[in-house]
């Protein structure tokens, strides 16, 4: 299973701890960063995509400050973030770039992957970011955030990272082996669990509370982020982030850590969650030769074969496509708004920005975010 799973992946999202990434809190650990960059690099020409998403900023903000215990105010935490972001992007580009790969810097919120528009304008960002070979590192944008610093943490951001960009398998590289029974520190008879179900409730009760003074998240966050992960199909792996290789070792279909295994393919839980939207906003009507070329070509939906729009939509919302008789043929997300959808119709991309004043995507829908009603 792990073989399947890990050795097939081709969109990985690998997520450090600010107890790695800062050894402790002691500042920015250059040699494992270094690691980690070329591993990523043996992925990359293994021709997979990687994102990474990197806790440490405020524990480096606060090395760099002189604070030697995290403060609990949160302007001051904002201030550890952002002097530490400026220090942990550097480094992560340096290193990536003595591997011969670009690196891009992307903070994010919650509140970004909860709004419709913002959810498709990074989701376009990092798969663009992707396509152009760049090695996206991500972190929490901890300067304009309040609740996500209190009680957020990287674990579930990763996971929401796995979900927006539909990745293959999310790794969790943390200071612990992976998931035990009880705490190894307090229990001696706790036991570690290899492999497991991800979602299943028995492992809430094994993971326990928080880890370390340094960062926010702990064992119980990750379980969580792997249900979470779970939700687009993607399997999770908890492994010890020193772990030699373990990247690369993963991937070759290695068992090392635990293994939290999605229970839903990544095919099927995107059309799963595109076929429960009972409630459509809209639809789009298309002609015969879209149609066909979206049925028999699997090809995205382009604004010159619409020729109506229905409703009232935004950017991002599940709409449905009718043939010119009614029938629902497939159903996606909108790359624009109902009333740019209506000034586009039997448009070609090439007249898009000279009646919009602007080009969101050449496609009204895209194929990764449309799927064919088959009954």
């Amino acid at each position: 299973m792990t073989k399947t799973l890990l050795q097939h992946a081709k969109r990985i999202v690998v997520k450090v701890g600010s107890s790695l990434v800062t050894n402790e809190g002691r500042g920015l650990d250059e040699s494992a960063i270094a690691l980690w960059c070329d591993q990523i690099a043996k992925l990359r020409a293994d021709g997979r995509e990687v994102i990474m998403v990197s806790s440490g900023a405020i524990a480096e903000g606060m090395k760099r400050l002189g604070w030697t215990t995290r403060p609990s105010a949160i302007h001051e935490l904002q201030a550890a973030a952002a002097v530490g972001q400026m220090g942990l992007a550097q480094m992560y580009e340096t290193k990536l770039r003595e591997q011969g790969l670009g690196s891009a810097q992307v903070l994010l919120t919650h509140a970004d992957l909860a709004d419709r528009e913002r959810y498709l304008n990074a989701k376009s960002t990092l798969l663009t970011l992707l396509k152009h070979g760049v090695v996206p590192v991500i972190n929490e944008n901890d300067t304009v955030v309040i609740d996500e610093i209190k009680f957020g943490d990287n674990d579930t951001l990763g996971a929401l990272v796995a979900n927006l960009v539909e990745a293959d398998a999310y790794v969790i590289l943390t200071d612990q082996k992976g998931l035990f029974t009880a705490d190894p520190r307090k229990d001696p008879l706790a036991k570690f669990v290899d492999r497991a179900q991800a979602g299943d409730i028995a492992l809430e009760a094994m993971a326990g509370g928080a880890g370390s003074s340094i960062g926010r998240g702990g064992m119980l966050t990750k379980i969580l982020a792997a249900k979470r992960a779970a939700g687009s199909g993607a399997s999770t792996v908890i492994a010890w982030g020193r772990e030699p290789d373990a990247l690369v070792r993963l991937s070759k279909g290695e068992a090392i850590g635990t293994l939290l295994v999605a229970q839903t393919q990544k095919n099927q839980a995107r059309k799963q969650w595109m076929m429960d939207h009972l409630q459509l906003r809209g639809a789009v009507i298309v002609d015969a030769g879209a149609v066909n070329k979206l049925q028999k070509v699997g090809t995205s939906l382009l604004p010159i074969g619409m020729t109506a729009v229905e409703g009232d939509f935004s950017r991002g919302d599940v709409i449905a496509v009718h043939d010119d008789q009614g029938n629902e043929i497939a159903r996606g997300l909108a790359n624009y708004t109902s009333s740019e959808a209506r000034q586009l119709c039997k448009k070609s991309s090439s007249e898009f920005e000279k009646i919009l004043g602007y080009v969101a995507e050449p496609e009204m829908i895209h194929r990764d975010n449309l799927v064919l009603n088959r009954s």
